[in-house]
């Protein structure tokens, strides 16, 4: 991937926490934490599987095992490390969205986490 695509800036597929929630419910989307291992331990969505932005590579997403029949969204704190990993993944073929607002968004509207 060319390291203009790399920028987190510029506009990307998004979905808002509420329609989030609704789309774990019903089991139809897959959430992908992009953010550091200590931000990840301290709060995450549960189910969310972990790949640091900085470890973002093919070989190591693919070690993931994610389905690319489901959707997958993509999350960071503030919406801005998810942008180059929603381009990465809609480049490989998934269909990739990110949290409109990130962790912070799901924070604010008292989306369950867990931590650990």
């Amino acid at each position: 991937m060319r390291l203009g695509k790399w920028w987190p800036f510029g506009h990307v597929p998004e979905l808002t926490a509420g329609d989030l929630a609704v789309e774990i419910t019903d089991g139809s989307v897959q959430v992908l934490d992009v953010r550091t291992g200590t931000e990840y331990r301290r709060s995450r969505i549960p189910g969310a599987r972990h790949l640091p932005i900085t470890a973002f590579s093919t070989t190591n997403l693919e070690a993931l095992g994610l389905d690319r029949n489901r959707p997958v969204v993509a999350i960071c704190l503030t919406a801005h490390r998810s942008i180059p990993a929603v381009r990465r993944l809609n480049e490989l073929g998934y269909d990739a969205r990110q949290l409109k607002g990130g962790m912070r968004a799901w924070w604010n509207s008292g989306g369950p986490t867990e931590s650990g």
